[in-house]
């Protein structure tokens, strides 16, 4: 029996890291009878972002995939990162709701649950351990690790104790950023070992460029399993290569006995499919040493970039950075993992934006509220006194959380039956609607359409040493998404074009740039057109969708306003301001597009009553009125919520006087953009 034992991560956490959770069931299914023969502890393969990525971008039922590699895989257990009382979700959930989860995650193919929660919170393992007891699988209790003046080794062995205690078959040490270091690992996994009789797994990302030592030390000291990626997907954001690690052990007292051909022809298997996501690549390759002064994890870093990049403050990245280490320690030391990396970030940027704590967002309320449980540390009190104020409640939750959650199974089951309008819905349904209730609705509207596909067009020519497409050269792709081709084109600088095809009586995806008199659609926020849903001068109805186009990560919709012809003012690819006209309805045949795009004009003023007007402090969007039409309000009241940053943050009236909406629910504004008045 080898001493040291491998579980590979590249059908999920992989291509989570390097290319934003694309990869689709069709490109892993193949591979998979090699996958099974190499002898794995486990293969890594469903939760983390996976079930967003599905139904949000992949047109696929997560479901599905976990059932199809259950059967693909018949010799190796398959591992799901599961978010404690989060599952995969965002917020708590009810223990019935997390004991039906377990329960088919368990029926559909998952072996082993690794179990984590953002805080550590035993409590917060509670329904999700008892109902995979029920299944018989097994339970991997996940330690988040953290480098914080409170998380000590002796910390560490106590949260071991505890996880222990609550019926895990193993432990995990999940290190998130990289920061794990080689000879403090060896501390940790000693002094773990000597404390509790269970094997312990070490999850480190390669970010900080420290995680081949950082596991060969953690396998002296005594861990059993260690998390690789087949060199093909490894490294930069990713983990170590499985065939490195396999080889450094091979022949010592370590070996995984693991066969290095088999693993170098999955390598090259999966160094083509890679091929087929540089459109979603990462642009970060190497080590991200900052993350050791910062200690943000690489995601996080890349993501704050992004938000502060959309808000107009690219500037402030420094500053941001900087105050996440204030937020953190004042919110007791919570590491930074989903979903607490995202609301710690998002309140560090909206303190250097508007001054430390004038605005709070909604999550981060909860979290100094004790609605995500009992973060590691004490926090600070005056901010823990202002968010209670904010929710309105009068101290600080010290009880398990979900306990204050009413059973929601039987409500979430009735409002997928209305939703798919049939009283034969499948369990799986019923938690798709739960874990992503915006998302889903959409997903099963198409669903029968079938998964994306991601495909490269032309095989470029080959650089002789790097097996790569040559220097200079860009990489063109074709990109299938339900039947109907889009062109890609990656500049060698990393740039990227999208190309809607070629249709008759249009443009070949030139579409016009300067109005025919119709009625404009405006670009709803800033982003990048990414291709037509109809064809230049189709007849569409009001409502129907027009073209897609992409913002903050996400697809948007833009729909027709009015009925008639379409007439597109702005090419595929084209990056777009908010407010600036996209296409529009009626008016005849407009001119070609020019080269350029013209500067976007400052978008319309809503139609304003005269009163004190309440902008929107960030772009986001309106997700619902916290006062109706006409109310009259005071100055501090909330008078409508929006999201921002996946955040939902309280914007609150500036006078006392009625309220009058000049945006409605739903709509994605821009920063500073009017949203409200006071008369």
């Amino acid at each position: 029996m080898p001493k040291v034992k491998l579980t590979d991560l590249v059908l999920r956490d992989a291509h989570q890291s390097l290319f934003a959770t694309r990869m689709v069931t069709a490109d892993m299914l193949p591979i998979c009878g090699k996958l099974d023969k190499i002898g794995f502890f486990a293969l890594e393969a469903w939760g983390g972002a996976t079930f967003d990525s599905c139904i949000r971008f992949l047109n696929e039922d997560p479901w599905e995939r976990l059932k199809k590699l259950k059967k693909a895989l018949p010799n190796t257990k398959i591992m799901m990162l599961l978010r404690g009382q989060n599952l995969l979700g965002y917020r708590h959930y009810a223990d019935d709701v997390v004991a039906k989860f377990v329960e088919y995650a368990a029926k559909d193919g998952v072996d082993i649950f690794r179990i984590f929660d953002a805080v550590n919170d035993p409590r917060n393992f509670q329904a999700a351990t008892n109902a995979a007891k029920k299944t018989g699988k097994h339970i991997q209790a996940a330690i988040s690790y953290a480098v914080t003046p409170f998380h000590t080794i002796e910390k560490y062995v106590e949260l071991a104790k505890e996880y222990a205690g609550i019926g895990a078959d193993s432990l995990c040490i999940k290190d998130m950023s990289g920061l794990l270091k080689p000879y403090e690992a060896y501390d940790l996994v000693k002094a773990i070992k000597k404390a509790v009789d269970l094997p312990i797994e070490i999850h480190s990302h390669a970010t900080t460029g420290m995680s081949v030592a950082t596991l060969t030390k953690s396998a002296e000291a005594g861990a059993d399993i260690l998390d690789t990626v087949i060199s093909s997907l490894s490294m930069g954001t990713s983990h170590s290569p499985t065939e490195t690690m396999a080889e450094i052990f091979h022949g010592t007292e370590y070996d995984t006995g693991l066969d290095i051909n088999l693993l170098l022809e999955i390598a090259t298997y999966f160094r083509e499919v890679r091929k087929n996501y540089k459109q979603f690549e990462s642009s970060f390759l190497g080590a991200d040493t900052r993350i050791l002064v910062s200690q943000v994890p690489g995601g996080m870093l890349s993501n704050l970039e992004s938000q502060l990049k959309e808000q107009g403050a690219s500037d402030k990245i420094d500053a941001v950075l900087k105050e996440i280490a204030v937020v953190q320690k004042d919110s007791g030391y919570p590491p930074l993992v989903t979903p607490t990396s995202q609301i710690v970030g998002t309140q560090a940027v909206f303190n250097v934006l508007f001054g430390r704590y004038n605005r709070l967002s909604g999550e981060f309320q909860d979290l100094m509220a004790g609605k995500y449980g009992a973060c590691p540390a004490p926090k600070n009190a005056d901010v823990v006194k202002k968010a209670l104020e904010g929710l309105k409640i009068e101290k600080e939750i010290t009880h398990r959380p979900a306990d204050d959650i009413p059973p929601e199974y039987s409500s979430l089951e009735a409002e997928a039956k209305k939703l798919l309008g049939t009283d034969a819905v499948s369990v799986e349904d019923v938690l798709t609607l739960a874990m992503f209730p915006k998302v889903a609705p959409n997903f099963f509207k198409k669903r029968a359409e079938g998964p994306v596909v991601f495909k490269p067009e032309t095989e470029a020519p080959k650089a002789a040493a790097s097996g790569g497409t040559a220097p200079g050269q860009a990489a063109r792709y074709s990109v299938n998404v339900n039947g109907t081709n889009y062109n890609v084109v990656v500049a060698p600088a990393g740039t990227v074009a999208v190309a809607a095809p070629a249709q008759a009586g249009s443009s070949g995806g030139k579409a016009a740039a300067v109005s025919g008199g119709g009625a404009t659609i405006p670009a709803p926020v800033a982003g990048t057109v990414l291709r037509y849903s109809a064809g230049e001068g189709d007849t569409v109805k009001s409502g129907d969708t027009v073209l897609i186009m992409e913002s903050m990560k996400m697809e948007l919709e833009i729909k027709a306003t009015s009925t008639g012809p379409v007439h597109f003012l702005v090419p595929t690819g084209t990056q777009v301001a908010a407010q600036q006209p996209l296409a529009e309805i009626g008016g005849g045949a407009a001119a070609p597009a020019a080269a350029a795009p013209a500067a976007a004009p400052e978008a319309a003023a809503p139609v304003s009553g005269g009163g004190a007007t309440i902008p929107a402090p960030v772009a986001g969007t309106v997700l619902r009125y916290s006062a109706g039409e006409g109310d009259t309000v005071k100055s501090g009241d909330t008078v409508l919520i929006m999201e921002s940053m996946k955040m939902e943050l309280e914007i609150k009236a500036t006078s006392a006087g009625s309220v009058h909406f000049l945006v409605s629910t739903g709509t994605q504004v821009a920063s500073q953009q009017p949203i409200a008045e006071i008369n």
